[in-house]
């Protein structure tokens, strides 16, 4: 029995929930999410709860019953409160420059790394390294935040690179002089 996909989702004031064509749509005060359900996978929405449920107990069913509610969950979340993550860069000359949907990255290279902000985020940025990425997609939001700290991953014996403002990086001792 999968916990978290018999758990009951609450709804809150402000959120419309609605399932039609097996496309599950949530709409809220940041905006709208929609997800696909998945063949087996049903949704019973009632007046403030939904009720995510299988039909059979096969490995596949089972495996989608607690992600889907999952997801729901985290679509209720995004369009109520919406999802950030931090990033910073450590690094003499390292930094974060934002210019218009562009982020500009320079992490120590010969040139600077540009990427551009996927629609419906936003970069905010705290100091030349620090930003905070928003949205209401969790996944969307989570996705950006890992190309982002891609570009230069933090190096166990200087500490450099881009992190998760909560990551530890496990520092290394470096050469002994004989």
């Amino acid at each position: 029995m999968s916990r978290i996909g018999n758990r009951k989702i609450v709804v809150p004031a402000g959120v419309s929930v609605t399932n039609e064509n097996n496309q599950v749509t949530v709409k809220g005060p940041k905006g709208e999410l929609s997800l696909e359900l998945v063949k087996g996978i049903e949704v019973a929405i009632n007046e403030n709860t939904i009720v995510v449920t299988r039909p059979d107990d096969e490995k596949a069913t089972k495996a989608m019953h607690g992600t889907t509610n999952a997801n729901i969950h985290n679509m209720i979340e995004g369009v109520t409160q919406g999802f950030t993550k931090g990033l910073e860069i450590i690094g003499v000359g390292y930094r974060f420059n934002v210019r218009g949907n562009t982020l500009v990255i320079n992490a120590g290279y010969s040139h600077p790394v540009e990427l551009t902000i996927p629609t419906g985020l936003s970069v905010e940025l705290i100091s030349n390294t620090e930003i905070n990425v928003k949205g209401i997609d969790k996944v969307l939001v989570g996705k950006f935040a890992a190309e982002i700290r891609s570009v230069r991953e933090p190096e166990p014996y200087k500490g450099k690179g881009i992190r998760y403002k909560d990551e530890y990086v496990r520092r290394k001792e470096g050469k002994k002089a004989a």
